[in-house]
């Protein structure tokens, strides 16, 4: 018997210091988040971030924190149910910090007598700090827990055409009689460093001007590609002309290079050189989160209007968006009949 198991990032259990330090603890001692010798990870993230950063951490929760609770987790529940009604096989939701867990998740799919599970990272774009740390996971949990269950893993949905049809048509629909000049694609930023070990050549990607454009089998693992690519499908699909759109990277760490141009950076510059209207997507994130509704909706936006700029239209993620729901639905629904 079938059944789908969704897998967002996850969120604190609630906006205060203790349980934003729990999580992000979980999260940075991941060694697909950060990527070095467990001894020096240790360090840097129980020696030095989480002494200061819970605290910052807690107070941009607290901004965006619902009644209802994380809108990461709010949105994904919603997101849920919508779909439960849409498909004929059991499905449940799992995050891979914090809770509902996916060991949890894939309890409740085997209770119910599944022995075949679709992950669905719901990530648009394939990332060693996302999508491959949920894999793995979730392969150690299922061997470990429940060695009965096969697995079916969604491949990154970067490129599909129904995909980025819902994207384009969330553009298009928010950004309908809303003046704006500019057209910002902002996606979270990573390490360079992740983009050369995903490189399944061993050689491709140089991270410059033109590796990210050159056909190539890396294409498959390629974060920077496939943020890329995406931008240019919803371009092509939406006709935007040259110079009425970019791409950007945000949420960096300081201290090692990360892929460039950076979010803020690019947002200041425009309101310098007098960009009045503006707008933002957020395409590697498909429920808006803290990085959504507190860096791009609250930081940006006031940072964008202190340089000169007059307005910044952030665009909601597909969050619950029936056409999202749809499309989703219609996926789980293909896996079935395989």
């Amino acid at each position: 018997m079938k059944g789908a198991l969704l897998i967002n990032l996850g969120s604190p259990d609630s906006p205060e210091k203790k349980d934003v330090k729990k999580y992000l603890g979980q999260f940075l001692m991941d060694e697909r988040v950060i990527d070095e010798p467990l001894w020096l990870r240790t360090l840097l993230v129980k020696g030095i971030i989480l002494n200061t950063r819970p605290s910052r951490s807690a107070k941009a929760y607290k901004k965006i924190w619902w009644d209802e609770g994380s809108p990461l987790i709010v949105l994904s529940k919603r997101l849920l149910k919508k779909i439960d009604k849409m498909i004929t096989v059991p499905i449940s939701l799992a995050m891979r910090y914090g809770n509902p867990s996916i060991e949890s998740g894939m309890e409740e799919l085997s209770e119910k007598g599944i022995n075949e599970i679709l992950l669905i990272p719901l990530y648009p774009q394939h990332a060693m700090a996302s999508t491959e740390t949920i894999l793995v996971l979730a392969e150690k949990i299922r061997k470990e827990k429940f060695p009965h269950i096969k697995f079916t893993n969604l491949p990154a949905f970067y490129n599909r055409t129904d995909y980025i049809e819902v994207l384009s048509n969330s553009i298009k629909k928010y950004l309908k009689n809303r003046e704006w000049e500019h057209l910002l694609f902002s996606y979270h930023g990573i390490p360079e460093r992740h983009i050369r070990k995903t490189d399944i050549t061993n050689s491709h990607c140089k991270i410059d001007a033109s590796c990210c454009s050159i056909s190539s089998p890396a294409h498959e693992f390629c974060y920077r590609h496939q943020c890329y690519e995406t931008t240019k499908q919803v371009v092509e699909l939406l006709k935007l002309k040259e110079g009425t759109y970019s791409t950007s990277f945000q949420s960096r760490l300081a201290g090692q290079p990360w892929l460039k141009p950076y979010t803020d950076s690019v947002v200041e510059n425009f309101a310098k050189s007098g960009t009045k209207k503006m707008a933002i997507v957020t395409p590697a994130f498909v429920s808006d989160c803290l990085e959504t509704l507190e860096e791009i909706a609250m930081e940006a936006r006031e940072d964008f209007i202190e340089k000169g700029g007059k307005e910044l239209h952030v665009i909601p993620c597909l969050n619950d968006d029936i056409e999202w729901v749809e499309v989703l639905s219609k996926w789980i629904e293909e896996w079935k009949v395989l």
